[in-house]
C-alpha cells in the first residue's frame, strides 16, 4: 500500500513546524514498522515543497525507509508538489493488469500551513480528476483555508496550529489511518 507524505517546507513553517513535522515522520516510521501488517505492505515515500517541489524518499518498503531531515525555507510551491506526486504515481505505483496484480490505491497526506505561492489549482484538480489517490488534507495554523483544503483533499482536517504536540498528534493519527487500511487489506486478501 503506498503511502505519500506531501509536506509544505516553506518558510513559513520554520522553526518548531518543520521540526515537528521531522519528529513526527520518525514517530509514523516507527509504529508503522511495530505492526506486522503494515510491515507487509506499506511502501512510503516523501516528498517536500518550498520554491521547488522534491522527492526527498521515494517509494520505500517501511522496512528499509529512512526519514529525511526536513529544512523550511522559499515559498510554498503547491502545484509544482502536485505535478511530481502525479508523475511518481504514475512511475512507482504498479497498476493491475490482466497478468499483474497491482498495488493498492495510494494514499497521500498534505501537510500544509495554506500560504500556497504558486499556480496550484491545475495541478490540483487534474490529480485529483484522474482519482490516482486518497488525499487526506490538513491544514496546520490560522492561515489554512478550509475551501483550499477541500479542493486539495478528498478528506480535510484542521489543525489550530502547528505546534509540536499539535503535529505530532496529527502524525499519531495518520498512524492510526494507514494501519486501519493495511488489516482491512490483508483482510481482503486472506479471504
Amino acid at each position: 500500500m503506498p503511502v505519500y507524505l506531501v509536506l509544505d517546507c516553506s518558510a513559513t513553517m520554520s522553526g518548531e513546524a518543520v521540526s515537528s513535522m521531522e519528529t513526527g515522520v520518525q514517530a509514523l516510521l516507527s509504529d508503522l514498522s511495530s505492526d506486522p501488517m503494515a510491515l507487509e505492505s506499506v511502501w512510503m515515500s516523501v516528498i517536500t515543497f518550498g520554491d521547488t517541489a522534491k522527492q526527498r524518499v521515494p517509494l520505500t518498503d517501511i522496512t528499509v525507509f529512512r526519514a529525511p531531515r526536513l529544512e523550511a525555507s522559499g515559498q510554498s510551491a503547491l502545484g509544482s508538489a502536485f505535478r511530481l506526486l502525479k508523475q511518481r504515481v504514475e512511475k512507482e505505483v504498479q497498476k493491475t493488469t490482466d497478468s499483474t496484480k497491482g498495488d493498492w490505491k495510494p494514499m497521500v497526506f498534505v501537510i500544509t500551513d495554506g500560504i500556497i505561492t504558486d499556480d496550484w489549482q491545475p495541478a490540483v484538480d487534474e490529480f485529483r480528476r484522474l482519482g490516482m489517490a486518497t488525499v487526506v488534507a490538513c491544514g496546520a495554523g490560522p492561515h489554512a483555508d478550509n475551501q483550499t483544503l477541500r479542493r486539495i483533499g478528498d478528506k480535510v482536517v484542521r489543525l489550530s496550529n502547528t505546534q509540536p504536540g499539535t503535529l505530532g498528534a496529527f502524525l499519531k493519527w495518520v498512524t492510526v489511518s494507514v494501519t486501519s487500511s493495511s488489516r482491512s487489506l490483508g483482510a481482503a486478501v486472506d479471504a
